[in-house]
């Protein structure tokens, strides 16, 4: 079958979405045809491209077609949102030209499920809609906008477009139950994480980047990724401010919209520290080099975000610190798993009184991260990939 995959970020793009368009692309690949509708990078992108109207790359059974729209940085909001709507307006008529047995679209730009929906309800085609953000409760939960009529009109387009969708795509169950809960047929509702493929052996904790990284910290607690609007940061900085002379250190790896305010959070405590993002080839020593990996959630964006993070840590066999609710994918893992320990995201006291359960127990923190390497195969790459190609498949058979 022929799909039709609408995201403005695909690589040379570097955000999260693009990397995982081009995975998905990579796995439909192998039985399908696909062609993805992209803009031109802009996405802190490996290589910029010159002006264009539309662009053709053809690699095998993959083509991607990319639409000249503007490509301003992504820090400037404003310009940001220039690039949304000219990519918008010069992908939804060229998406109506291309024939296709099935419309998939992912979340960038963030109403590029409505976009999705209509140009697949204007062409007669199937409409599968790939959630990787939540648009608008991402947006009114992080307090980037406010909510009102633009926010109310903006969430009865999304509801328009999830009902339209004879699939909808999401990365765990507490997303599930937010798209269910919005009136959505739970039938039509399939889980398909961002799997990790899973490495045969692991390296040796006692390498020169987990050394740098733990520097003199007894018990070490890493949190490596983006620093974005998501996180119960107060929460998780407070209680490492209780824990400071009990040896507890945790340290930051990487950069966000939320660094200059978490480093005011932690200023004058010698137990916070921010490196800057590594390598990619060095992911695996710096997984291996936390006692704790934080995956962190702040109440009211339960299944809004989903953060991958979760699942290389799982396959790293690293025990997981997740500072989320109850309600979200990392706790539901941890609580039926052991691979870690939970705690409450408004309330320090209780991420204190968890940690201190487990900083003189080694053999409990071992047995946390071998409950943590055996369910990594629950969700490896291939296996949820495998559950994407088949939703479609089944989708076009219907």
């Amino acid at each position: 079958m022929h799909i039709l995959l609408l995201n403005e970020y695909f690589p040379p793009d570097t955000s999260a979405t693009a990397k995982c368009a081009a995975q998905v692309a990579d796995a439909l690949t192998e039985r399908h045809h696909v062609t993805v509708l992209a803009g031109r990078p802009s996405y802190d992108p490996t290589e910029r491209h010159p002006r264009y109207l539309v662009r053709r790359e053809v690699r095998g059974n993959l083509v991607v077609e990319r639409v000249g729209s503007t490509d301003y940085p992504r820090f400037q909001m404003r310009r940001r949102v220039l690039n949304y709507l000219t990519y918008l307006s010069l992908a939804v008529p060229r998406a109506l030209a291309i024939r296709s047995d099935v419309v998939l679209a992912m979340t960038d730009p963030p109403i590029e499920g409505i976009a999705g929906a209509l140009v697949a309800g204007l062409s007669g085609r199937p409409f599968v809609y790939n959630i990787r953000d939540m648009y608008p409760d991402m947006a009114v939960g992080s307090s980037i906008v406010r909510p009102g009529n633009f926010t109310a009109r903006w969430e009865a387009l999304h509801r328009w477009a999830l009902r339209r969708a004879a699939r909808v795509i999401v990365l765990g169950e507490d997303m599930r139950d937010r798209i269910i809960a919005k009136g959505v047929d739970p039938g039509r509702v399939v889980i398909s994480r961002d799997g990790i493929p899973i490495p045969e052996t692991l390296p040796s904790p006692d390498n020169p980047v987990a050394r740098e990284i733990r520097g003199d910290f007894r018990f070490v607690l890493v949190h490596a990724g983006n620093l974005g609007f998501y996180g119960a940061w107060q929460t998780l900085i407070r209680a490492v401010q209780t824990l400071e002379n009990e040896g507890v250190g945790l340290v930051f790896i990487g950069e966000g919209a939320m660094k200059s305010q978490i480093e005011a959070m932690a200023a004058g405590c010698r137990a916070v520290r921010f490196l800057p993002f590594r390598p990619a080839s060095e992911i695996p020593l710096v997984l291996s080099s936390g006692d704790m990996h934080v995956v962190t959630v702040k109440r009211g964006l339960e299944g809004v975000v989903v953060p991958s993070k979760l699942y290389p840590t799982l396959a790293a066999g690293r025990p997981v610190l997740g500072v989320a609710p109850e309600e979200c994918d990392v706790v539901r893992i941890i609580r039926r798993s052991g691979c870690g320990l939970a705690a409450n995201p408004d309330d320090p006291d209780t991420l204190v009184k968890a940690l201190r359960g487990v900083l003189h127990d080694s053999q409990q923190i071992r047995n946390m991260g071998q409950r943590a390497r055996e369910i990594a195969v629950s969700y490896d790459r291939v296996k949820q990939l495998r559950i994407f190609t088949e939703t479609l498949e089944e989708v076009v058979r219907e």
